[in-house]
Order: structure tokens, then C-alpha cells, then sequence
């Protein structure tokens, strides 16, 4: 966390780390109505497969996050529609240091815009005739941990392999 110091030679205080939304928006969309350009009926009650990946950049002085999530809806063995988005959000973070800015990249920035990223998830199936899916939460934190795990693996192995 950084730190301020005041003029007058008094200890440092610390100063809270600050996370702004500036802008959140759908980056990329596709949406694929297999049932529909089957013939199929709507009305049928899928099953939901979703996947999430993260990714984040420095977009001048701030930070593009973008949740990247495949649903895919399936009913009685087949694929009935398939949900492609990225979802992104440009944040403003202060008072950060570089130790903690990955950890609240791929943690927190998703976290605050997962709640938006589900209701257009549910607006797109209910608008492609199916009952709309309500995301369950998403462990970032877990996903961040695992995908730590895997990085340092990967490392080991590679460095075994050398």
C-alpha cells in the first residue's frame, strides 16, 4: 500500500488504495441460437457449461479488465446455443503498489464487474427464447489461485526440462 507523509515530519499515514470504474462496456458478443437455426423449439430447459478467463492491459494511466466468458447451453446431448462475450471495464487505481496490482487486476476489477456482465447474460437468453440464466457467483479468487498454481508448475517443469 502506498504511503503519504505529512509536511510537519509526522509518521507516515497510510493512504487506502482506490479502485474507480470509469467506463464498463461489452467489448465482444456472440450470440448463437443453434436450436432456432435447427427448427427446434426454444422452450427447452438447458444445461449450462460456463468458462471464464481474465485478461488486463494499461490503457494509458489506467486498466482494461476484460471477463471473458463462454456459456454454452445444451438439451438432450446437443448444443442449443452458444454465448461468447467479453466484458470489459477501464479502472482508474491508486495508491497501489506493483506487488498488489495483479492480484486486484484479476481479482477485484472482475468482481466489481460481474454483476453487470450477468445481467447481460441473462438478457441474452431470455431474448433468444430460453429462461434466463442467472450466473451463479465466480470465484476470483480461486480462478487467481489456480492460475497461479498452474504458472509456477509450468515454471518448474519448464526448468526441469532445461
Amino acid at each position: 500500500m502506498a504511503e503519504d507523509t505529512k509536511s510537519n515530519g509526522e509518521a507516515a499515514v497510510p493512504v487506502p488504495p482506490k479502485v474507480q470504474i470509469l467506463n464498463q462496456y461489452i467489448r465482444d458478443l456472440s450470440f448463437e441460437n443453434l436450436a432456432m437455426q435447427k427448427g427446434l423449439k426454444p422452450g427447452i430447459a438447458p444445461q449450462f457449461k460456463v468458462q471464464v478467463a481474465l485478461d488486463a492491459r494499461k490503457v494509458g494511466e489506467n486498466y482494461e479488465v476484460i471477463n471473458k466468458l463462454t456459456v454454452t447451453g445444451t438439451a438432450d446431448g446437443s448444443d442449443i446455443f452458444i454465448i461468447e462475450i467479453d466484458y470489459a471495464g477501464l479502472f482508474k487505481i491508486e495508491n497501489v503498489s506493483e506487488a498488489q496490482m495483479h492480484p486486484i487486476l484479476m481479482v477485484e476489477c472482475p468482481r466489481l464487474l460481474f454483476p453487470y456482465l450477468r445481467r447481460v447474460v441473462g438478457d441474452l437468453t431470455r431474448d433468444g427464447g430460453y429462461p434466463p440464466l442467472n450466473l451463479d457467483n465466480i470465484d476470483y479468487v480461486t480462478l487467481y489461485r489456480n492460475e497461479i498454481t498452474r504458472r509456477v508448475q509450468e515454471q518448474a517443469k519448464n526448468a526441469t526440462v532445461s
